[in-house]
């Protein structure tokens, strides 16, 4: 029901009669896809509830300005090309065009490109990726989007975010654990990470998972070598240098993400580090890449494609009083680039 002193809107017509916001902006703009019984339904809800259609709402109907806006860190990784095919897939089914954005894992570029999106007129924006240790960015972003649900517009994140809409989550902690596990059961413990920004959620998520594993197997979590880098190839090459200068001891790197993860095995190649034998190599995503590397990758499925589907299909739900959870799971995949801890 609107508020008092409010004007109806579109999200209230659209859940008293039972559809989607797209499914309401087409009714109420007279547009083909909609069946006679749901358009005249929709319009008598939005007469008893008094709403009127305003050109903002109406971004959501068909045609050019049914337009997804789809905000990345990184367009050529396959982290978010993986997620955003899953995206694009649904949105081709939906009648919808998909907009992409690219952050770099700049905040405050990240809450430009989401102001811009907003400006565009977009109805729905998903926003995948790490979030941000920065409380002013978060603040900012969730205020944004707070009035952009407000005025019809319905948002979705990929991670975790302090945005208070709905969410997709990747299982980073359990993840994490899953790789140290791994990598303690064949004897290694003198372990090094390859991480990404300090400042990235998913970074935090994931390094807890690896030092809660260390902690069930009574070692001391300080005793882990940690290398902040870029989330990226060359931030996994700039890593594994310093980790080779610096920890020559090392026998196994835990790569935060699979990017980072090719990095460490290119350097360790150009190093004539062996692989397996001498140093073992774990990533996290399963990129589509990691089966075909030499050595193929030991590393943590998440079901990319699948999580872009599954936030799109939050976002053209009806919002609920509650911000939706949605978990991914994960899988443990072994393959060539682990194996026993060297014994000497």
């Amino acid at each position: 029901m609107p508020r008092a002193g409010q004007r109806p809107r579109l999200v209230e017509v659209a859940e008293r009669a039972g559809v989607s916001l797209a499914t309401a902006s087409r009714a109420l703009a007279g547009r083909e896809g909609v069946s006679t019984e749901v358009a005249d339904r929709v319009r008598l809800v939005a007469r008893e509830l008094g709403y009127v259609v305003n050109p903002y709402a109406r971004t959501l109907a068909g045609g050019a300005r049914s337009t997804v806006g789809l905000i990345v860190h990184q367009v050529d990784d396959p982290y978010f090309s993986e997620i955003a095919a899953g995206v694009i897939q649904l949105a081709a089914e939906q009648g919808l065009l998909v907009q992409i954005c690219q952050s770099g894992r700049d905040p405050d570029y990240e809450l430009q490109q989401l102001r811009h999106l907003i400006a565009q007129r977009v109805g729905i924006i998903l926003i995948s990726g790490s979030g941000y240790d920065d409380p002013r960015v978060e603040a900012e972003a969730r205020a944004e989007l707070a009035a952009f649900q407000d005025h019809g517009g319905r948002v979705a994140a990929i991670g975790r975010h302090a945005l208070g809409v709905d969410a997709v989550l990747p299982d980073n902690e359990a993840g994490g654990h899953a790789l140290a596990a791994h990598l303690m059961d064949l004897g290694h413990r003198r372990i090094a990470v390859a991480a990404g920004s300090a400042g990235l959620t998913t970074v935090a998520d994931r390094l807890a998972g690896v030092t809660s594993a260390l902690r069930q197997r009574g070692l001391r979590p300080a005793d882990l070598t940690v290398v902040h880098g870029d989330f990226t190839r060359g931030g996994g090459r700039a890593a594994t240098e310093q980790i080779l200068n610096e920890h020559p001891e090392t026998t196994a790197i835990v790569a935060l993400n699979d990017a980072m993860a090719i990095g460490v095995l290119s350097t360790l190649r150009s190093r004539r580090v062996p692989v397996p034998a001498r140093i073992s190599v774990v990533g996290f995503d399963d990129v589509s890449v990691a089966a075909d590397l030499a050595p193929s990758l030991t590393t943590i499925r998440l079901p990319m494609t699948e999580m872009g589907r599954t936030a799109l299909t939050l976002a053209l739900k009806p919002r609920s009083a509650r911000p939706r959870r949605r978990a991914t799971g994960h899988l443990l995949v072994v393959r060539d680039s682990t194996g026993p801890a060297p014994t000497t």
